[in-house]
């Protein structure tokens, strides 16, 4: 679908004016903090430069308050009559900390909130009127994005006192800057703000969380310079970082994050993720996130789309991130399919098939395989010992020593066993560093007779590097472990190409290097005694092998392979597929940055560092993922037509408004229902009703505003997908 651009909803600032920031004499001692800038020449209310400021305090408790001058960059002097205009969760949320701070709260909203307000100390009015009439200190505007414009000229400003504080608090800055410019008298002064928090990730405090702040226009009477230090104080008391920036650069910073995070988060929502038994530290950051934006409404996310210059460039990265990924996925699966069809027609069915027919089969008695096989901790406390002895020790031989199995095999040699490598890759330089025995011929490995096979290969590679291996050299009842991502594929593998007498482990450790780098405590390990001998000696070196695992702390899981890979699907599979695209988008740390954008950061750098063969196993040996990658990307779709709806509404009103005049294309100064350059298919019908020409200009050109407000045709759809590049002579819609 073509995306318009929204140009026409941030109209031009008007022209620069100056104003003092604060008297021309030398700043109190309180205010030369290292956090603080003290101005004394005039600053463009519209500078586009950036200014950053961050507090270098500790915070202290509300109860509490600190008045040391060194701490506070903005001090304290006295106690703010606020009027929190538009009552909702989040005005409720700012409301609490405000009153415990000591201020005189007064509310106003369209829905009355007068029972939450009086238990929290807030005196509630029904009319504005009322509460303009009591002369607040300082207007603070906690209204949705879309509806404050119609709530600000609503408000009767003449009962205010003339220099009364407006502050905002909305998560788009520019547009708010712009309207309060425009709307109120020139003797208001004006904050624009944005906690970057809400209800959800503040509910435990506001320390160490962002605060951004621009001065507007900030009156040069003493009284109204310290009024506007005693509001920020509010937040810097709490702890939050105060950051001082334009309204431009904050917008700039926040489609990369803020919009990006939402858009992420409702995406997943729909998904309906639930926590897993097994759940890895990047599915436990999208559950995360998936929490701390439910809360928040669609007015909000719709406001942040439609008020931010960048968002549709972000929603459109999006949308190209998980196109390319599916093409790599497509282009992948096409030479395998190719490879199956023409290069091994008379091998017949792969084991391949067969694990997915078992999956498909396993799925059908799901629900009875978990009342029978449900997951059991497995406990160790009265096993493990405070030493091992050389009767404990293991002969452990790892295949393919990759990053993973060097990461395994450091805490195996820290144990006190003996570890052998082999891969087809020369690793000797690594292995001798982690005091690791390492074999460059497989015949030579299996020689040696160790107790454990780890085969640490890729997904892709496993069933060719096993058959590969000389197994009539190793001792006949030698235990196999696998640490694969996917579990049903290396089970029915081993069961498959194993003589019997070999007893086979499923493990999956739900960690990685990244994840691990500072311990396994806690983290979960699930494995499946597939096949393991009565014989005493054979159950303990199983045992032996578990561990391992078990002294570094992880929560260890029985589970069968198949109820691994049903809850893999949902969590691991999920998880690398958003940590691919929003790696593809290039995100970056900004100085503003939210909790919820903090976790897509943490969930790059988690799946960064693994490969693509990795991702590719997940989505080829496990049946659920295909299933996961539909929903994700009908879940995507789904909030784009939402987002989109919502756009037809506002391009319909101004289109279809008269049909007789609306929706008419400009060529040469004469005006034609269609340009030369026509938008309709070839072949089409031309259409009839206004609703018609919209739908045929929005499916088939791109649409973006005139500094006049005109609608214009930039780009056939068919030039360049979604207006990469503007074409040179746009017709336009008046």
């Amino acid at each position: 679908m073509a995306m318009p651009s929204l140009s026409f909803l941030h109209q031009s600032p008007p022209k620069p004016s100056h104003v003092y920031f604060c008297n021309p004499s030398p700043p109190p001692l309180f205010l030369q903090s290292p956090s603080f800038v003290y101005m004394t020449t005039p600053l463009s209310l519209h500078s586009s430069k950036a200014l950053q400021i961050r507090s270098s305090f500790s915070s202290t408790s509300t109860s509490e308050p600190t008045q040391d001058p060194v701490k506070l960059a903005f001090s304290v002097n006295s106690t703010l009559k606020i009027a929190i205009i538009g009552f909702g969760n989040y005005g409720q949320h700012l409301a609490k900390t405000l009153v415990a701070q000591g201020h005189s709260l007064l509310a106003y909203s369209r829905s009355d909130h007068s029972h939450i307000a009086q238990e929290l100390g807030v005196s509630f009015f029904l009319n504005p009127s009322d509460l303009c009439e009591q002369h607040p200190d300082v207007i603070l505007l906690c209204t949705s994005i879309i509806s404050t414009e119609q709530v600000l000229k609503s408000l009767p400003l003449k009962r205010l006192k003339r220099s009364t504080l407006f502050v905002d608090v909305l998560s788009v800055k520019e547009f708010a800057k712009n309207l309060l410019l425009d709307v109120l008298p020139p003797d208001f002064d004006i904050i624009c703000s944005h906690p970057m928090f809400g209800p959800q990730s503040a509910k435990q405090s506001w320390e160490n969380l962002f605060f951004m702040y621009e001065k507007v226009r900030i009156g040069n009477e003493s009284s109204r310079v310290q009024r506007c230090n005693d509001f920020l104080a509010i937040f810097e008391r709490e702890g939050c970082k105060m950051v001082e920036m334009s309204c431009q650069e904050h917008d700039k910073l926040a489609a990369g994050s803020q919009f990006m995070t939402h858009t992420v988060g409702r995406v997943l929502d729909m998904l309906g993720l639930e926590s897993t038994p097994i759940n890895t530290k990047g599915y436990e950051t999208l559950l995360e996130l998936v929490e701390n934006t439910r809360g928040d409404s669609f007015d909000l996310y719709y406001g942040l789309f439609l008020y931010n210059k960048s968002a549709l460039e972000m929603l459109e990265k999006l949308d190209l991130g998980f196109d390319e990924l599916r093409n790599e996925l497509s282009g992948r699966l096409h030479d395998v399919v190719k490879k199956q069809l023409f290069e091994n027609a008379a091998r017949g069915k792969s084991l391949q098939d067969k694990s997915y027919q078992n999956s498909a089969a396993m799925a059908s008695i799901l629900n009875s395989l978990r009342s029978q096989d449900a997951i059991q901790p497995y406990e160790y406390k009265e096993k493990i010992s405070e030493s091992i002895d050389d009767s404990s020790k293991l002969k452990i031989a790892i295949v393919g020593f990759g990053n993973f199995a060097q990461f395994l095999a450091k805490a195996f040699v820290r144990q006190g066993h003996s570890v052998l490598a082999y891969s087809r890759t020369d690793y000797c330089a690594v292995a001798q560093k982690l005091r690791v025995s390492f074999f460059s011929d497989a015949d030579d490995l299996c020689e040696e007779h160790p107790d454990v096979i780890l085969l640490c290969t890729s997904i892709l590679s496993t069933e060719k590097v096993l058959n590969s291996l000389p197994l009539q050299r190793l001792k006949r009842s030698t235990l196999f472990v696998d640490v694969l991502s996917v579990k049903e594929f290396p089970r029915n593998l081993f069961l498959q190409n194993l003589p019997s007498d070999f007893d086979i482990l499923c493990t999956h450790p739900m960690f990685g290097p990244e994840s691990g780098k500072n311990g396994w405590k806690g983290l979960a390990f699930v494995f499946d005694k597939v096949r393991v001998g009565s014989d005493e000696k054979r159950v303990a070196r199983c045992n032996r092998v578990l561990d391992v695992f078990a002294r570094e702390g992880c929560r260890m899981v029985e589970m069968s392979c198949a109820e691994h890979d049903w809850h893999a699907a949902g969590s691991q599979f999920i998880t690398h597929t958003m940590g691919r695209v929003l790696e593809k988008l290039k995100l970056e740390s900004t100085p503003i940055n939210t909790k919820g954008y903090e976790t897509l950061l943490n969930l790059v750098e988690n799946t960064a560092g693994d490969s693509f063969d990795l991702y590719y196993g997940l989505f080829m040996y496990n049946v659920n993922a295909l299933e996961q990658l539909e929903k994700l990307d009908l879940a995507f779709e789904s909030l784009k037509k939402q987002l989109f709806g919502r756009l037809h509404g506002l391009f319909q009103r101004q289109l279809v408004g008269n049909a007789d005049e609306k929706l008419q294309v400009l060529q040469n100064g004469k005006g034609k229902v269609f340009p030369k350059k026509s938008v309709v298919p070839y072949g089409a019908a031309m259409p009839a009703s206004p609703k018609e020409k919209f739908h045929v200009l929005w499916e088939n050109s791109v649409l973006q505003a005139s500094p006049e407000n005109r609608l214009e045709v930039v780009e056939e759809k068919s030039v360049r997908r979604n207006g990469a590049a503007l074409a040179t002579s746009p017709e336009s819609v008046s």
